[in-house]
């Protein structure tokens, strides 16, 4: 009688066991299977900001669509723009859409999508500053950039050359504020984040002189990992530009 009982409370334990098993499958399948996380700034308009408890702009919808067109899912991860490629390393994302410009520094570590936007940099001051007309006047001048940006590099490379003083920020609306009070004499910025910028809100600031090179965006994965993922991302760009999602994107913010 106890062998009967015994076999029969591990029969029962068994389906139990087996019932959880299949209730765990049912809810993964449910949920569609893996979900990528995607690291974002949200202080780079137009490309990425936080407009309530909602995040908007160019890449939140450009990364949104491509998944929609692709079918995989995806959970936006917002932080500091100079910690998403050492969350990468570190896997704690998948994938980087943050108006990042395409380095070789950055395909190092990580491997790019095709293009999505062409940008540059350029010099910013405040508005009633006369006497930088372009990048050949900033010799002794304070210059603020953001934190582990294309601009924040340029400056760096090029501080004895220029002649000046780098200061980095961790956000762009600080970096803006050092120069709209006078405690820097310029910054150096992603041409269409400053154009946007300053057309929404009047920072008292200007752009000057020609932008200093030919930056373009692309979205990252990890470099020799998310092969497939990487190929996905492409095919969806190729589609949004053909079926006009893509250009309806950047219009919603940079207008024509």
């Amino acid at each position: 009688m106890k062998k009967l009982g015994l076999l029969s409370l591990l029969l029962i334990l068994s389906i139990f066991i087996a019932a959880c098993g299949s209730k765990e499958t049912a809810g993964e399948q449910e949920k569609g299977g893996k979900v990528y996380k995607v690291g974002v700034d949200t202080t780079y308009p137009p490309f990425e900001f936080k407009e309530g408890n909602d995040y908007k702009g160019i890449d939140i919808e450009l990364i949104n669509a491509v998944a929609k067109n692709q079918g995989f899912k995806i959970k936006l991860s917002p932080m500091d723009f100079g910690g998403i490629i050492p969350a990468m390393q570190a896997n704690q994302l998948d994938v980087a859409i943050a108006g990042m410009s395409i380095t070789d520094d950055r395909k190092k570590v990580v491997d790019f999508s095709t293009p999505y936007f062409d940008a540059g940099l350029t010099v910013v001051v405040k508005k009633d500053n006369t006497s930088i007309q372009s990048v050949e006047n900033l010799k002794g001048k304070k210059i603020a950039v953001k934190k582990g940006t294309t601009g924040a590099k340029y400056a760096q490379d090029n501080a004895a050359k220029l002649g000046i003083t780098v200061v980095q920020f961790n956000d762009s609306p600080a970096m803006f504020q050092e120069v709209s009070n006078g405690n820097a004499d310029a910054l150096i910025e992603d041409y269409p984040v400053i154009s946007y910028a300053i057309a929404q809100k009047d920072l008292g600031l200007k752009i000057v002189g020609d932008r200093l090179n030919g930056d373009q965006y692309g979205i990252a994965v990890l470099k020799g990992q998310n092969e497939d993922l990487l190929k996905k991302i492409n095919k969806g760009l190729e589609e949004l530009k053909k079926d006009g999602t893509y250009d309806k994107i950047i219009k919603t913010y940079l207008g024509e």
